[in-house]
């Protein structure tokens, strides 16, 4: 019988073939993977949406807000001046903060909607929720609180700003209605920041923003002009930091 061995040529092709259908496949299970994380996202955005709901039935209308920031002695203090957006769950002497007020009665036994499954540097967060309570910890969303964007609190000055009323969280500061509430992280810094224990960190790849809004529905909204990405890295930016944030969530309340 006569065989025909396959030739270099042919060979080459056949491999060429098996690289692009490798690729092919790889690019679908990544896609499969990312729609199934974002889902989770959005369902955690739920719930938290949720939670925050309940809190404001039981506390006046109001969505979580504090406590006063201590006073400022390190860069790795987070939380400088009370009511700025953060992503923080508890203050460096361990009380609660924004989202993490939601921890004790609210979300109690689902604490973990607090990270996003899509987070690109995977956050531990049993280690961070172990914090709560002992020093400072690190949620995996922004949370608007009440739209300060002073670097330092005023000495003196103790009063809760208006943006705080879930039923009436009033005008952003293009006059137009607050509507989003929290939102997955795209935060990009210099590198020498992380001694300080501030690290850039992005999820969904940066592409994909999931937004919570006050009346509880959640937007999966396109970053490809990055206009959900807070940009410092250069480190003339960093003093502008909550305003940038402030900027995302502004661009956010316009959205659908």
């Amino acid at each position: 019988m006569n065989r025909r061995a396959f030739t270099l040529v042919e060979l080459l092709v056949a491999i060429a073939i098996i690289a692009v259908l490798a690729a092919l496949i790889f690019r679908v299970t990544q896609s499969t993977m990312e729609s199934g994380r974002n889902a989770a996202c959005v369902s955690n955005l739920r719930a938290i949406g949720a939670a925050i709901s309940l809190y404001a039935g039981e506390n006046e209308n109001k969505i979580p807000y504090g406590p006063k920031a201590p006073p400022f002695t390190s860069p790795s203090d987070l939380y400088p001046s009370t009511g700025a957006p953060t992503s923080l769950l508890s203050l460096r002497g361990g009380a609660p903060v924004a989202l993490g007020l939601l921890l004790n009665r609210y979300l109690d036994k689902t604490p973990e909607v607090l990270f996003c499954p899509g987070s690109d540097k995977k956050i531990d967060a049993a280690a961070e929720l172990a914090k709560v309570g002992k020093t400072q910890a690190q949620g995996g969303y922004y949370y608007r609180h009440a739209g300060v964007t002073d670097l330092f609190d005023t000495p003196g000055v103790t009063s809760v700003p208006d943006h705080t009323s879930l039923g009436n969280l009033g005008n952003n500061r293009n006059g137009k209605p607050i509507r989003a509430l929290v939102m997955d992280i795209n935060f990009q810094c210099p590198d020498g920041l992380k001694q300080f224990n501030v690290r850039s960190q992005s999820n969904h790849r940066g592409e994909t923003t999931n937004i919570l809004f006050s009346d509880g529905h959640i937007s999966s909204r396109p970053n490809t002009d990055d206009r959900f990405t807070i940009d410092v890295k250069e480190y003339g930016d960093l003093h502008a930091s909550f305003d940038k944030i402030m900027k995302a969530f502004e661009a956010a309340d316009e959205e659908p």
